[in-house]
């Protein structure tokens, strides 16, 4: 197991993965703390009606937690098909 965690193949691969968890995890940060900021110093913004009882700050709450789980979605996505692959890849080499 050292041999596997110690790999150059190894270490490559957790780094492209903190690479996307990183990216993943900003986007999702901007996103909501975008909103908390503009709710907080501009809520003339998201208290536009948009219709009766509906203002433009409901419509993009649901929009970030929707594009929330996307993101949730793209990560395990990309990790099921090229991460764990890529990890069987690198443990059987080891294994011969």
């Amino acid at each position: 197991m050292k041999e596997v965690l110690e790999s150059k193949e190894f270490k490559e691969l957790a780094s492209r993965r903190n690479t996307v968890a990183t990216l993943l995890t900003v986007l999702q940060l901007l996103m909501y703390f975008g909103f908390i900021f503009v709710l907080a110093f501009k809520k003339d913004i998201l208290s536009q009606k948009v219709s009766e009882g509906l203002t433009v700050g409901i419509p993009v709450g649901i929009a970030i937690i929707v594009i929330s789980w996307l993101l949730t979605g793209i990560y395990v996505y990309w990790a099921n098909t090229y991460y764990d692959r890529a990890v069987e890849e690198i443990k059987n080499k080891f294994r011969r």
